[in-house]
């Protein structure tokens, strides 16, 4: 087998193993606990609460090396990124609230000042005698070479919470990211809420900070949410097929990783994610480039045919190139522009069914129910049949349409 089916099938050795199943597993929680930060528009809001991490890490190594500890520990470390990360997400809130300034400026305050706290703060480590050979700017890229089993315990345990938390919050979640004010109506605190899917999206990057770093964890907190909203349009399968996506990068990404072990895993993992994205935004069925070329295509078809048989009706000829090719290949008229038994047979039904929406209008006066015209869609998907046999006797007989 290939090195990379190796690592596909998990047989690549334990680390490329316990790393494929991690990343897996933080891709999933990536994905469900983003997608209603990206559903209330508000994507930004991870890269600053990513960035507010960083502070922690240095603060937390300094604390524990003042305590005669090793400085290293995941757990404080990820404790102390939690912290401010949380800080950094109430410094926002208290902005946009208190303040006339946008959420957006907010953001890029508390992210731009946060991280710069954080890199004066590693480089002050750099300097101490303990801190020379810490690692902590693994952080930022992340560094899945040295992941042990506690890791990936830490990475199962809390991203199933934060799942487990979006599923069982799902319905205020939604409503408070379609619309808030009517959420605020009907009784829910949506500020609290708010901070709920920011906190989600919080816990999701700490936990995430040893696999992919905090730069790159923004990346698969929305990445996969977008590429989810591709493929349906309810709210409650975007959290599934948005942890799908993630979980499959995650899975991909470490594989290629592990079979090219040149590679750094995070970005490789975003480069996936980004792959999978490209891809729905090119084939997804409803809401991708090629659907809506397709859409696009078929009503160009139907304007061309319509705008045909009506000149047909009125014994005009057809002038336009692509309209003549059009219904010659539908066999509607002939290379001369002459119209066919089939051609003159559907002129008429077009021309009948114009005078028949006027008729429409006439009886029925709500423009709810005639404002459906469009030229296009038939009428016998808006009337029924006895409506339309109405129309029929105030228009008296059909007239034919002769040969043009």
């Amino acid at each position: 087998m290939t090195p990379f089916v190796e690592a596909l099938f998990l047989q690549a050795g334990y680390n490329a193993t316990l790393v494929a199943i991690g990343a897996a597993l933080l891709g999933f929680a990536a994905g469900s606990s983003g997608t209603f930060l990206f559903l209330r528009k508000r994507a930004l809001v991870s890269d600053a609460v990513a960035h507010a991490t960083l502070p922690g890490v240095g603060l937390a190594f300094i604390v524990m090396v003042s305590l005669g500890g090793d400085g290293r520990s995941l757990v404080g470390l990820l404790a102390g990124s939690a912290v401010t990360a949380w800080v950094g997400l109430l410094v926002i809130e208290w902005i946009t609230r208190r303040t006339r300034l946008a959420e957006d400026a907010a953001i890029g305050a508390v992210l731009g000042v946060f991280f710069g706290v954080g890199i004066v703060l590693l480089t002050v480590i750099q300097t101490m005698s303990a801190g020379r050979q810490a690692g902590l700017e693994s952080f930022l890229l992340g560094s899945t070479a040295g992941m042990l089993f506690q890791d990936g315990v830490v990475i199962a345990v809390g991203g199933s919470f934060a799942v487990f938390a979006t599923w069982l919050m799902r319905r205020p979640m939604t409503l408070v990211a379609f619309d808030s004010d009517y959420a605020a109506a009907t009784g829910y605190d949506v500020r609290r809420i708010d901070l709920l899917m920011m906190g989600l999206v919080m816990g999701v990057t700490v936990i995430g900070l040893k696999l992919v770093g905090l730069i790159l964890i923004v990346a698969m907190l929305i990445i996969p949410a977008v590429t989810a909203r591709f493929w349906t349009e309810r709210s409650s399968r975007v959290i599934w097929i948005a942890g799908g996506v993630g979980g499959m990068a995650g899975y991909l990404g470490a594989a290629l990783s592990a079979s090219a072990p040149a590679l750094p895993t995070g970005p490789i993992i975003v480069l996936v994610a980004a792959a999978i994205f490209v891809v729905s935004l090119l084939f997804a069925p409803v809401r991708g480039v090629l659907a809506a070329i397709l859409r696009h295509r078929r009503f160009q078809v139907q304007v061309h045919r319509r705008q045909g048989l009506l000149a047909l009706a009125a014994k005009h000829p057809i002038r336009e190139a692509y309209t003549l090719r059009l219904l010659v290949r539908e066999g509607l008229v002939r290379p001369d522009g002459v119209s066919t038994a089939a051609g003159r047979a559907q002129a008429a039904k077009v021309a009948r069914d114009e005078r028949r929406w006027d008729a429409a209008r006439e009886i029925h006066q709500d423009a709810g129910l005639t404002g459906r015209y469009d030229g296009l869609t038939p009428i016998e998907e808006v009337f029924t049949s006895d409506e339309i046999a109405e129309f029929d006797r105030l228009l008296g007989p059909p007239v034919a349409v002769g040969e043009a």
